[in-house]
């Protein structure tokens, strides 16, 4: 059943666009460290507008709505939830919260998404934290009313030792470091959604599942670009990939390619909105000197422009070697040398 197993890489083959993929994705994430560094007022504005979409776009998904008035409400805690819908809305927000700001000690095990499922429901009625006593299906209504069985998951008995198996598994291949994570962290999601453990909230599980193992491994852009709105946006596509990949899970034949080639795309997209989103904030009048500026007042020992460049990704060569002119003329720093490898040090 789990793709954790020997068989693992044949469910996944390399294919020359996925490595492509890949590789894009390890260079974003190099990227992005610089902007947290450069842009925190950018990156702030960001991070409050995804968590609001991220809130509202996975619960609406599952078709768990409220006024956008209320939703913003909700999610700066400036209002209590006036129903269940709103109620399943706070607890999105306060597991996305749990996330955000505590993934780095939290190593995935039965008990702790048996804690997060808790928080999800934790301000409805109904009880978190337990897995399902009874059968489920994972069903999709068709426009004309419509509906189709996508996949039965396993029975409720099995449901403890096969979520034990896939965290051990994930844990065991993540140590092992054999296989990118990035190729990892969809086959967890995959697998979840077909044990589908619980009785209620395994999709809204699985997104914020996903978004924690992300950011356990330094992809953390979920935190500035709703990866939620983005698969609301394919929701065809997320379906339609996760029931290619679910084909066959039950005899351990399927494959992981199509979910995992959605699931990666989903990245990319955020990546790309939140590089435009951030040059475009960057690139207004003053904004690059300024970077430039406080990359060099924090340079620690000598540096050379190539090093103030690195720090300011969406600057110019010739304005950085402009800029440590100018400073020079100040008496703020000195250069140490000639040509494109001179190094410069601050003075006082």
């Amino acid at each position: 059943m789990l793709s954790f197993d020997k068989q693992f890489e044949t469910r996944i083959p390399l294919s020359h666009g996925l490595v492509k993929t890949l590789t894009a994705l390890h260079e974003y994430r190099g990227k992005e460290q610089l902007f947290c560094q450069q842009t925190p007022q950018v990156l702030e504005a960001l991070r409050q507008s995804a968590i609001i979409q991220s809130v509202e776009s996975s619960n609406r998904i599952e078709g768990v709505v409220a006024k956008r008035g209320r939703v913003k409400q909700i999610v700066a805690e400036n209002s209590a939830p006036r129903d269940r819908p709103e109620a399943e809305i706070a607890g999105y927000r306060d597991v996305l919260d749990t996330i955000h700001g505590g993934h780095d000690g939290m190593r995935l095990s039965n008990g702790v998404v048996k804690q997060l499922h808790r928080m999800l429901f934790a301000k409805t009625a109904e009880r978190g934290g337990a897995w399902k006593v009874d059968a489920n299906r994972i069903e999709r209504e068709h426009a004309d009313g419509r509906v189709e069985v996508c996949f039965e998951p396993p029975p409720p008995h099995l449901t403890d030792s096969l979520m034990t198996d896939l965290n051990d598994g994930f844990a065991r291949m993540l140590t092992q470091r054999a296989i990118d994570p990035l190729l990892l962290i969809p086959a967890y999601i995959l697998d979840f959604l077909c044990i589908h453990p619980f009785r209620d909230g395994n999709g809204r599980m699985a997104r914020l599942l996903a978004l924690l193992l992300l950011y356990q491994q330094g992809f953390e852009v979920g935190r500035f670009i709703s990866l939620e709105k983005i698969i609301e946006g394919s929701k065809e596509t997320y379906y339609e990939t996760l029931h290619a990949s679910s084909q066959g899970w039950r005899d351990g034949r399927h494959t992981l390619t199509p979910w995992t080639e959605y699931f990666l795309g989903t990245l990319v997209d955020a990546y790309r909105q939140f590089e435009d989103r951030v040059e475009k904030s960057t690139t207004a009048r003053g904004a690059k000197t300024r970077f430039i500026n406080a990359a060099i007042d924090a340079a620690i020992g000598d540096f050379t422009a190539q090093e103030i460049l690195a720090k300011c990704p969406t600057a110019s060569l010739d304005l950085v070697r402009q800029i440590l002119k100018q400073r020079k003329a100040l008496g703020h720093i000195q250069s140490l040398g000639r040509g494109r490898s001179a190094k410069w040090r601050r003075i006082g």
